[in-house]
């Protein structure tokens, strides 16, 4: 195998994160690596909100958890209750990931009229955050929850262009070995179908 097998088996989410600030040149490193994605037609929707600021974090987390707690799902409104559960994980930097609304593509998903391109590109971009970020030896955690304060009207602190849509956030720092980090879970089987 090579190295890029290497990081793609090694990466995991991690939730656990080391307080120091990861360094300007590895964020933008990552950064760059998330442009390099592919896109629908080559449009590039995304934009990158990069939040460093503590004391945002901490407001986005206690909103978020107030949301987790009203929603009607289990998990949420347990771990929204929880004192120990933080959305980002204290991690130093949170990376907003948005998604340019008109980049659309010409058809739609199909069957449906879902227009993709944004959402899908977008993805393809955060991936190349998590394995960007593993190569450099930095933690990553993909964050889906952090849409419940995109529905907020304090979203507008994040100064996200007016017609990018957030889609994810993404937590970077630096890896806190001091319990065991988690093993890969074993992989699935029977996911190939072959037409030969």
């Amino acid at each position: 195998m090579n190295q890029v097998f290497d990081v793609i088996k090694s990466r995991r989410s991690v939730r656990r994160y080391l307080p120091k600030q990861i360094k300007e040149e590895e964020l933008n490193a990552i950064i760059e690596a998330a442009s390099y994605a592919p896109s629908g037609h080559n449009c590039q929707p995304w934009h990158f909100t990069i939040i460093q600021n503590k004391a945002l974090i901490e407001s986005m987390n206690k909103k978020i958890k107030q949301q987790m707690v009203l929603s009607s799902h289990d998990w949420a409104n347990r771990m929204g209750a929880s004192e120990q559960y933080h959305v980002f994980h204290h991690a130093p930097t949170v990376v907003i990931v948005s998604g340019d609304k008109t980049a659309t593509s010409p058809l739609p998903l199909a069957g449906t009229d879902i227009r993709y391109t944004p959402l899908v590109d977008c993805a393809a971009a955060i991936e190349n955050i998590l394995l960007a970020a593993e190569s450099l030896g930095i933690g990553s955690c993909w964050l889906g929850v952090v849409n419940l304060f995109f529905e907020l009207p304090e979203v507008k602190e994040l100064g996200i262009p007016d017609s990018y849509q957030p889609y994810f956030a993404v937590t970077l720092g630096y890896k806190d070995t001091s319990t065991a980090l988690q093993v890969a879970p074993k992989r699935r089987t029977g996911i190939v179908s072959y037409i030969r």
